[in-house]
């Protein structure tokens, strides 16, 4: 079966990470690390204050590809994460979502996925894996 795969595609996603996103994905996930949720604790450190979760990132990764209508397909993960560089309480971050290339033998549309904050420092990047869903009348 023929799959149209829109190559070139671009979506972008922004987003200012309150404390309040902070703290309620440290409660959803279990992540109470000291990193997120210890200011005091966290101006000892070469950081100087308390840091954004990485895999907070990764979900913003996820909305951004959710904005990228690509036919009837479902994540199958992200390859290559990279958190690069801190993201701070109060930080923008905007996420690119750009649709590169189709494996047709795979069934895999590959993404490039990049965050940049307000002052365009790329902190973040990942290779985002789809597949098409293999319908009863495609096997």
């Amino acid at each position: 079966m023929r799959r149209e795969v829109p190559l070139g595609l671009e979506t972008v996603l922004r987003r200012t990470i309150s404390e309040a996103d902070v703290y309620l994905y440290a409660g959803i996930t279990g992540d109470m690390s000291p990193n997120h949720v210890d200011e005091v604790f966290m101006r000892t450190t070469p950081y100087g204050a308390r840091i954004v979760h990485g895999t907070l990132l990764i979900g913003l990764m996820s909305g951004a590809a959710a904005l990228a209508r690509i036919g009837d397909t479902v994540s199958r993960g992200y390859d290559a994460v990279r958190f690069l560089a801190p993201v701070y309480f109060g930080d923008t971050i905007e996420v690119r979502y750009r649709v590169n290339a189709y494996d047709a033998v795979r069934n895999r549309v590959l993404s490039e996925v990049t965050c940049h904050n307000q002052d365009g420092l790329l902190v973040a990047r990942a290779i985002h894996l789809r597949a098409f869903i293999a319908w009863k009348s495609d096997r």
